[in-house]
């Protein structure tokens, strides 16, 4: 990894850091989904400077496409979207920031903790990163995917179905 890599991959972390932190203080639903789309803009770019390009285009396009649907959706039914009231819209935070501490320091004690195989010397090229990446998903995940996806488009139909307000019929 060269030093121009290592310095854009700790740019993005900290600004992925420092905008999943603003997801959690704005009291505006919209710039909340803003915060988390740069975060995952952020995380993105550390794909691309770990030469991942692929990882990081499909994280940044599918993000960008999902907080924007996310973001649609809280305008639209949030009583304040705009955070512009007097609403306290945090509870127990108290018990949740013991929660949040005990993770933390759970995942630190797994990641210090656990035995890592010692690092490849040399990652594969990005085009056999690529190769690889495909294969995987065209052959044991391409099931998960498709059921996936088939579920989805399956709850989002029963979800229209079951919010349209039908007329009366006459008897």
């Amino acid at each position: 990894m060269t030093p121009l890599q290592l310095l854009f991959l700790g740019v993005f972390g900290l600004a992925a850091i420092w905008f999943g932190w603003r997801v959690f203080r704005t009291k505006s639903m919209v710039r909340s989904a803003l915060s988390l789309l740069a975060a995952m803009v952020a995380l993105g770019g550390m794909f691309l400077a770990l030469d991942a390009e692929f990882l990081g285009v499909l994280q940044i396009m599918m993000m960008a496409g999902e907080m924007s649907i996310m973001a649609f959706f809280m305008m639209m039914y949030m009583m304040d979207p705009g955070g512009l009231s007097s609403m306290d819209m945090t509870h127990q935070q108290r018990p949740a920031a013991a929660v949040g501490i005990g993770a933390v320091g759970l995942v630190l004690a797994l990641a210090l903790l656990t035995p890592w195989p010692p690092a490849q010397a040399l990652a594969p090229s990005a085009t056999q990163q690529n190769h690889d990446l495909g294969i995987e998903l065209m052959t044991r995940s391409m099931m998960i995917f498709e059921t996936a996806g088939t579920s989805i488009l399956v709850a989002m139909i029963a979800a229209i179905a079951t919010a349209l307000a039908y007329p009366k019929q006459p008897d």
